[in-house]
Order: structure tokens, then C-alpha cells, then sequence
């Protein structure tokens, strides 16, 4: 079975959640019988074919952006010869230029959408692209919800809720390094950062609410690692500068070795992202995989799916700079509490979060859409004859 996946970006031009997403379905369905390649945007796509270890990715040249939404035109002939070679194809929403490939490709092959999230920013932008979109999610046969949290909360789910199936996201541990107290990646990070420290990891956007977490460190006694770059990452250099916060350290992009390393180290990882644009939170799962108790806001979606107030971590009012504080306050000063937090967010991974459980649930909705192909394939020669 071959299944092609559709988003806008991809390793190596960005390292997002999305895209571990994606990089997660791609391994952890191969046992089921799933050949993966990834169709993507780049603004230099050379190579424009990657061997990776989870299926090929297939770059084409990013003619421009608006509103964080890259356009290919030069790409759609490339784009056609990929559904060509698939089985199924698997868009990643939101990306609006995906509604149009899908349009103009004519749907020829079964097709889901996986909804990571509304369209919340662009207010205006959105009015306008409504129609496209409630074509796109109407046209494709399966939709897939990464939360119950987030179908229950979602007026533009709710519209297709008659072909919404909900998988939440999940990893796989040795799809990550592996490292120990002794490993000599552990020491180095520990020798530049100690340990006990708060820990995010993600692209710096607007909605992941890091102003707010500046804000909260005021006068804080502890030290917060903030790894990711972004759009917003000048500005937010800036803040940290205007509150003399020498407590707060960017450390920009990291290699999964040094990321893992700091997982080891850390007291919890903080997520103060609080607006629904932040849909479930793959920093959290690999937060809980690793044992560390989580900090994260109520925006009704799948953080607080994988964050339980008191149970695997604690839920704070969104968008609030006290909340926040009295949250990591509580961890830090209370450690033993937090390492019990942390061992049930590791409980609760290993129960609802692996990758595996998800890569299984994938592929059972894969092979009911090639299912049903057949079936209609059937029922429609019948009629014919």
C-alpha cells in the first residue's frame, strides 16, 4: 500500500510538530504494510528527492507565501505524478494551496485530511477561503481528528462529523535517542544548563504564548530553556532583554540528541501556548515519554487530552503570566509531587500516546478507504453491465 502525505513543510527546511507527525505516521505504519513518501515545499529544493528513513521526500520549488501559506504553481505537474504513484493520499490541514492540488488533480485516489487545527489568525483571510475549505473537507473521504478534545470544539468538524474518526498523535521511543545519566551528551548539556530547569520545545509562533512565559519569569529563582527558532524569535530576544530576565536561555534549533538530553535534565516542560491554534502539542507527548510532569494551557483542545490537571501535570487559565508562574512555582518547589506528575504522564503515554497504537490505527483506516474503493468500483460495473 502506498500512502502520500501532503503539507506544506518538511524536515529538513522545518523542524515542527507537524512534522514529526507526519514522520511518525510514515515509520510507524511500515509494519502494516505502508510504503510513506512525503510531498512538501521548499525555498531551495536541491535535492529535490530525499532518501529518509521514513519513505522518500519529494521537495518542489516554494513560488511565495502569504499568511504562512506556501504557493507552487511550478509544482503541480510533480504533484499529480506523486498521487499517480499512490495508493491514498494524505493531506495535513491546515494548508489552503493543498485544497487547490486536490481540486485540480480531480480526486483520483482515495483521500483523508488529518485536522491539526482551525484556522484561528487570519480572521479575514479565512472568511474568504471558507467556501475552498468546506469544498476540500466535503470532497475527501475520511477526516481524522487528533483529539476528542478538539472534534468536541470544533464548529468546522462538526459540519463533517459523519466521516470524523479520532486517532490521537503518537511516538515511538527508539524512533529517539537514547541517553543515561552517564551518556556523554547528558553531561555536556548538564555542564552548560545543570538541571531542574523548565524546558520548551517548539517553532517560536505568535500563539505558543512564550511572551506570556517571559513574563512569568520575572524574579523567578530557577532557569527556563527555550529551544526552537521562528518568526517571532527576534522579538521575543527583544522582551527577554526589556525584562532582564537572565534567567531565560535560546538555544534555537537542536540536534534530537542535545533535545533529548535536555528532556533528561529538566524539572517539567512548560507549553504555555493559549490560543486554539495549538492543537495537541507534541512537546507534551515528548515530555510524558520521558517522565517529566507538564505545564500547559486549557484552550479546549488535545493539550489538556494529554495533560490531566494534578494527574500528569497541571492546567493553567491561558494567556494569564500569574497562573503560569504559580504553576512552575509548585513544581519546582515540590519535587516530589512532580515526580509523581511525571510518572503518570508516562503512564498515561504508554497507554494512549505510542506510536504504534496510532501507526495501527492509520493503517486500518487506509485499508477501509481501499476497501470501500472497491467496493464502489464493484456496485458502479454492476450497474453498468
Amino acid at each position: 500500500m502506498k500512502v502520500l502525505h501532503v503539507y506544506r513543510t518538511y524536515f529538513p527546511d522545518s523542524q515542527g510538530g507537524l512534522e514529526e507527525v507526519i514522520r511518525q505516521i510514515c515509520l510507524n505504519t511500515r509494519n502494516h504494510g505502508v510504503e510513506s513518501r512525503v510531498f512538501s515545499l521548499s525555498p531551495n529544493p536541491e535535492p529535490g528527492f530525499i532518501d529518509a528513513e521514513e519513505g522518500q521526500i519529494v521537495r518542489v520549488k516554494q513560488s511565495f507565501e502569504i499568511a504562512s501559506c506556501g504557493f507552487c504553481f511550478g509544482g503541480l505537474a510533480e504533484f499529480n505524478r506523486q498521487v499517480a504513484w499512490a495508493d491514498v493520499v494524505h493531506y495535513h490541514f491546515p494548508w489552503p494551496f493543498a485544497d487547490v492540488m486536490h481540486a485540480v488533480a480531480g480526486h483520483p485516489r482515495p483521500s483523508l485530511v488529518t485536522y491539526h487545527s482551525d484556522i484561528v489568525r487570519q480572521k479575514l483571510l479565512s472568511y474568504l477561503y471558507r467556501p475552498l475549505m468546506n469544498h476540500f473537507l466535503g470532497s475527501v473521504d475520511r477526516i481524522v481528528a487528533t483529539s476528542p478534545n478538539y472534534f468536541a470544539t470544533s464548529d468546522v468538524l462538526s459540519n463533517f462529523s459523519d466521516k470524523v474518526d479520532i486517532i490521537p498523535i503518537g511516538i515511538q521511543r527508539d524512533s529517539y535517542p537514547q541517553l543515561s545519566d552517564e551518556s556523554e551528551i547528558v553531561q555536556e548539556v548538564e555542564s552548560q544548563y545543570g538541571r531542574g530547569f523548565f524546558l520548551f520545545v517548539g517553532v517560536l509562533r505568535y500563539y505558543k504564548g512564550l511572551h506570556i512565559l517571559l513574563e512569568a519569569m520575572r524574579d523567578a529563582t530557577y532557569q527556563v530553556v527555550i529551544v526552537g527558532s521562528g518568526p517571532v524569535e527576534r522579538e521575543l530576544k527583544a522582551l527577554a532583554r526589556e525584562l532582564g530576565l537572565v534567567n531565560v536561555h535560546f538555544c534555537g534549533y537542536l540536534k534530537d540528541d542535545i533535545k533529548m538530553a535536555l528532556f533528561h535534565l529538566c524539572r517539567a516542560v512548560v507549553f504555555p501556548s493559549y490560543l486554539r491554534s495549538e492543537a495537541f502539542g507534541v512537546t507534551l507527548l515528548e515530555g510524558a515519554m520521558c517522565g517529566k510532569p507538564l505545564i500547559s494551557a486549557e484552550v479546549g483542545s488535545g493539550t489538556s487530552h494529554i495533560n490531566i490537571h494534578q494527574q500528569t501535570g497541571l492546567v493553567v487559565t491561558p494567556g494569564c503570566p500569574r497562573s503560569l508562574r504559580e504553576a512552575m512555582d509548585t513544581l519546582y518547589y515540590n519535587s516530589r509531587d512532580a515526580e509523581a506528575m511525571g510518572q503518570r504522564a508516562r503512564e498515561r503515554y504508554e497507554e494512549l500516546f505510542t506510536g504504534v497504537a496510532m501507526g495501527k490505527r492509520y493503517a486500518e483506516v487506509y485499508r477501509d478507504m481501499l476497501l470501500q474503493e472497491d467496493a464502489d468500483s464493484h456496485l458502479a460495473l454492476g450497474r453498468s453491465e
